[in-house]
């Protein structure tokens, strides 16, 4: 079955950079989607990334474009997200999301993704 699992979160300080990762199983990768998502205490969890997995291509929310990345790793079939200048407001639990999708218009909607990793505690403090 389709599983995925995060990892790297933890604290850092702000400015500074984390990878978080997202391991892959049971499903073909070239056929899917994976968006990142984060959902801070008490607000909604908010799409901040969709990686076609096919090329590689992706969509970034205004809020993280130009400071983080994603990218898959076909060695080991794992989806990275490096955050650089992190600040404050990037504190959240950070989920990976897989969908036989495009990363369509909506690719920002979390109810178009039928798998989710369990998330990883990301928390930027001085």
């Amino acid at each position: 079955q389709v599983q995925l699992v995060e990892s790297g979160g933890g604290l850092v300080q702000p400015g500074g950079s984390l990878r978080l990762s997202c391991a892959t199983s049971g499903f073909t990768l070239d056929y899917y989607v994976i968006a990142w998502f984060r959902q801070a205490p008490g607000k909604e969890r908010e799409g901040i990334v969709c990686i076609r997995l096919n090329d590689g291509s992706a969509n970034y929310a205004y809020t993280v474009k130009g400071r983080f990345t994603t990218w898959r790793d076909n060695a080991d079939n794992t989806v990275h997200l490096q955050m650089n200048s992190l600040k404050p407001e990037d504190t959240a639990v950070y989920y990976c999301a897989a969908d036989p999708g495009l990363c369509g218009s909506q690719w920002h909607r979390m109810e178009l993704y039928d798998y989710w990793g369990q998330g990883t505690q990301v928390t930027v403090s001085s």
